[in-house]
């Protein structure tokens, strides 16, 4: 999967990170690398699953899908 990252400028001289396709998913760095190191960490966390939903039961399935 590969997802667009915007970067910009921020006001505090850091390098603001953020991904469009997920809302509210946003991370910093110091330097461009840093910051696209620390937006590739914040997508993986957006991604990661709740608990709770992934436990099988009689109810539904649990599946994985690459897109």
């Amino acid at each position: 999967m590969k997802l667009k990252v915007v970067l910009e400028k921020g006001e505090n001289g850091f390098i603001v990170a953020h991904c469009p396709s997920l809302k509210g998913c946003w991370s910093q760095g110091k330097t461009e690398q840093e910051a696209i190191k620390n937006i590739k960490e914040a997508i993986i966390l957006y991604l990661e699953p709740d608990i709770e939903d992934v436990k099988p039961s009689v109810d539904h399935k649990v599946l994985e899908v690459a897109v």
